[in-house]
């Protein structure tokens, strides 16, 4: 069984009663006009490569059905909540999700949809899987800057520098990091509120880490090895049961653009 996924970025300005179509797919189509709303949508289906293509989906075609059935449903919706001058919670827009889903369904022959996202900006999204399909899952990013050791006082010299390389320099090094925290939460739940959410981050965990020296500030990792493994452990426990109703799903710790860990806890 295989996985395909396909990004699709569209844009709608909600003041039009139509955007151009556009020809640039990689920035937006539609193209939007002026200050438009930008979206973009992360389709996953799932299932067995057929032999004569190789494709589990030509993702060419999940292109052009989110742009045939898809944007018409987001692009009404949008403007007429604007029109009405009314709020597009997390809930609603987990609702179009939901109503584009209903609409791709029968689309990709014996390939089902596995997950639907949508980025709301380049660092926060809302994502539904249709195992959950009262559940919605909101994930942000937060950055971070800290420098770490990676050494082991049983291993020799030689043996530290073997294993953890430069990440062995005696006098540490730094890293920018990033961390996305991803909470799940049932729908019809209003408590939620994503500055709620960031300020539990920041106090409970990014103030903890941030512009410190991991091996040194923070007690936890004074005898255990600050690696991105370690830390999502160290921010999972420090984050979980902090959020009320939405639980934590799952942080993910980015120490380069290269290298990460999820970690979805006990």
């Amino acid at each position: 069984m295989h996985k395909a996924g396909r990004q699709v970025r569209f844009s709608i300005n909600p003041f039009l009663a139509k955007d151009s179509a556009g020809f640039n797919s990689f920035a937006s189509k539609p193209a939007g006009e002026g200050l438009s709303i930008f979206f973009e949508m992360s389709v996953e289906v799932t299932g067995d490569v057929e032999p004569a293509t190789g494709f589990v989906v030509n993702v060419i075609d999940i292109d052009k059905k989110v742009r045939e059935y898809v944007v018409p449903i987001f692009a009404e919706r949008v403007r007429e909540k604007y029109r009405q001058g009314k709020h597009i919670g997390l809930f609603d827009i987990a609702e179009l999700l939901r109503s584009a889903r209903g609409q791709l369904a029968d689309k990709f022959g014996a390939a089902t949809i596995s997950q639907m996202s949508l980025k709301l900006n380049p660092f926060r999204k809302i994502t539904i899987k249709p195992e959950d399909k009262k559940m919605i899952y909101f994930s942000e990013k937060f950055e971070f800057a800290a420098t770490h050791k990676l050494w082991n006082d049983e291993f020799s010299d030689e043996r530290n520098f073997e294993v953890f390389g430069k990440c062995a320099n005696p006098t540490g090094h730094g890293h920018n990091y990033v961390v996305e925290v991803t909470i799940k939460a049932r729908e019809g739940k209003d408590s939620f509120r994503i500055g709620d959410f960031e300020k539990i981050v920041d106090d409970e965990f990014v103030q903890l880490v941030d512009h410190k020296n991991l091996n040194v500030d923070v007690a936890e990792f004074c005898k255990t090895n600050p690696t991105v493994e370690n830390i999502a452990v160290f921010a999972w426990v420090k984050l979980a049961g902090k959020f009320g109703d939405p639980t934590l799903h799952c942080v993910t710790v980015m120490e380069t653009d290269k290298t990460y860990c999820s970690y979805y806890g006990q």
